[in-house]
């Protein structure tokens, strides 16, 4: 396979997941406030989702994946893979909680691709991800995250690295 075909075939899996990626980093710039879980807990006592997972984040993140595949001509998708993207991320922290992990704490794995996986289920109504972008995607994804939280932490967006 030539170079071009899968620097284009690598742009074309970017691009579908574009809308996700934005719903994953719009809370870090403009979540905060009061929290989805508003400090109840589960039946085992630790917190639903934690104090970092709030409306604002969510809400925050809906919009922006949104934007995004407006902007791409693909607003009902854009939309399914924010949303997706979205309940991937609550979905980590719900595991990570009742792990008794604290919020902030890393779960490799999980924190790199479960807001992927989620926005893959929510894309099957309307246009999923053919086998080669979801392959893609799921390769490059953790380090495109692991960078990305780097440059926000270095810009001081978060309170760790990870």
């Amino acid at each position: 396979m030539e170079l071009s075909t899968i620097l284009y075939e690598v742009a074309d899996a970017i691009y579908y997941i574009l809308p996700a990626y934005a719903a994953n980093a719009a809370p870090v710039i403009f979540g905060g406030g009061r929290p989805i879980d508003s400090g109840r807990t589960f039946r085992d006592g630790r917190p639903i989702f934690g104090p970092r997972k709030t409306y604002r984040g969510a809400l925050s993140g809906l919009v922006a994946g949104g934007l995004v595949g407006a902007a791409q001509g693909r607003p009902i998708l854009g939309l399914l893979l924010a949303i997706g993207a979205v309940l991937g991320d609550l979905s980590g922290s719900f595991m990570k909680r009742r792990l008794g992990m604290p919020p902030g704490s890393p779960l490799p794995i999980i924190d790199q691709l479960g807001f992927i996986v989620g926005a893959f289920l929510f894309s099957l109504p309307a246009a999923p991800p053919t086998l080669r972008e979801a392959v893609i995607i799921a390769a490059l994804t953790p380090p495109i995250h692991v960078i990305c939280n780097w440059f926000a932490y270095l810009l001081k967006l978060k309170k760790e690295p990870w």
